[in-house]
């Protein structure tokens, strides 16, 4: 499922119009992602929670050439799914 289908699925489940579908998505998945730039975590009960995991640096090799490099630390969105949710897919 992509963006537009979940907004379609959204508006169809809401019986609201497309573009207050498209809005409420929007401002769910901006709301998000600014937590998650400012360090912090989203949880949602029974669905699971959005959180800021670390990726220590490391040496890598680039495939071209053979060479070793090195890959910076960084922080990487991670998902953690509820318990809910596991039951619901098993």
């Amino acid at each position: 499922m992509n963006k537009t289908e979940l907004i379609d699925h959204i508006a169809a489940s809401a019986e609201i119009p497309k573009v207050t579908a498209t809005r409420a998505l929007d401002a769910v998945l901006k709301a998000v992602t600014s937590t998650l730039k400012d360090s912090g975590s989203v949880t949602l009960a029974g669905f699971g929670t959005f959180l800021v995991g670390k990726r220590a640096a490391r040496t890598g090799r680039n495939p071209r050439t053979g060479d070793q490099i090195r890959i910076a630390a960084a922080q990487v969105p991670k998902f953690r799914p509820g318990k809910a949710l596991k039951d619901a897919i098993n």
